[in-house]
């Protein structure tokens, strides 16, 4: 090795320490082993936060209270549940302010994000990981939640949730599955629903596809692209050694599509996993005056060559009926029979 390249490695090196030690954040290494949250039931306390965008209407509000109320919870709002500054639900102050005073009180049970939309990345390194890791609950949303919940797992150990967000709706199907896992402690199996032909002679919706078969475990890590590659080189990016990556995407042309996965395959994410799970890429289309890749070549491009069992269609997204995945738990992955099995309870 040139002296000028070791040079250059000794300053890559300390520029990833420097990013290690943001406010609250420590060095990740070595994945925490699992801390789970305690599991939830009737008559505990839900905090509603906004760490994302900001509700512009009252009645989203209404509507997320009381559907966590029809659960069997009570519903406490943060202080700054309702703030706006800009399209963000509050400053970054505020909203991190938020997460770190609902996590310190003990009353509340568990936390769930109001929202998606955008925002996260500005407070992730303003959150307070001692503490989470000190008092441990739950904590779930999706879209660009998706910053907070692996964050916080690769930086605490905590099992959080890719989930409904309060204002999602919490029809029969997505209730069943948030329920099974944080309620009930059961060690799920994830699988779409087979037969719903309605008026056609086959089923068109949710059908699952097998790139590669096989199966494999790991721990669960991913979410939604655009935000999961928004954090490769910051230590808020999730362990991916033998990991199972479970991805999905809404509103993005095909080549932003191919570009965020071409940024976890250069930043060696995708050759350290045991599997793959798509879920459901809505409204990403070819755009206009492009030519372009389809979706199914661009994801037999990026992960066929991994060698790791694949599949696509699973329940995951910016969809109605929707999956609770614990981030960070134990699962495996049965890639022709287009299943995801949580290998032992999530909650304690």
């Amino acid at each position: 090795m040139t002296l000028s390249r070791r040079l250059l490695g000794q300053s890559l090196i300390a520029a990833g320490a420097g990013l290690s030690a943001a406010v609250g954040a420590q060095p990740a290494a070595r994945r925490p082993a699992p801390l789970l949250p305690r599991r939830l039931q009737p008559g505990d306390t839900l905090a509603l936060v906004s760490p994302a965008k900001a509700t512009f209407e009252r009645e989203p509000y209404a509507i997320a209270t009381e559907a966590l109320q029809a659960l069997g919870f009570k519903v406490r709002e943060a202080p700054n549940l309702r703030a706006r500054w800009g399209k963000f639900g509050g400053t970054d102050e505020q909203r991190a302010a938020d997460l770190n005073a609902m996590f310190a009180d003990d009353s509340v049970a568990g936390i769930v994000a109001m929202t998606g939309g955008s925002g996260c990345n500005r407070i992730v390194d303003k959150l307070d990981y001692r503490l989470i890791a000190a008092k441990p609950k739950y904590f779930g949303g999706f879209s660009d939640i998706t910053c907070l919940i692996n964050a916080m797992q690769r930086q605490t150990g905590l099992v959080t949730f890719h989930a409904p967000v309060a204002e999602s709706e919490w029809n029969a199907f997505s209730v069943a599955h948030w329920r099974a896992l944080v309620m009930e402690g059961q060690a799920a199996l994830l699988k779409n629903p087979t037969g719903e032909r309605g008026d056609n002679l086959v089923q068109k919706d949710d059908r699952i596809s097998t790139l590669r078969g096989g199966r494999a475990r790991g721990h669960l890590v991913g979410g939604n692209l655009a935000v999961l590659a928004s954090l490769v080189g910051t230590p808020y990016f999730p362990d991916c050694r033998g990991a199972i990556l479970f991805l999905e995407e809404i509103n993005e042309y095909i080549y932003r599509v191919e570009r965020m996965l071409s940024t976890l395959r250069l930043s060696g994410a995708l050759a350290q996993l045991s599997g793959v799970v798509i879920g459901k890429f809505t409204k990403c289309e070819p755009g206009d005056g492009y030519a372009s890749h389809t979706l199914d070549e661009t994801f037999d491009d990026y992960f066929l060559p991994l060698n790791v069992p694949v599949y696509r269609g699973a329940m995951i997204g910016h969809i109605k009926r929707k999956f609770t995945i614990p981030v960070g738990a134990e699962a495996e992955i049965d890639a022709d029979a287009g299943t995801l099995k949580i290998l032992r309870p999530v909650v304690s």
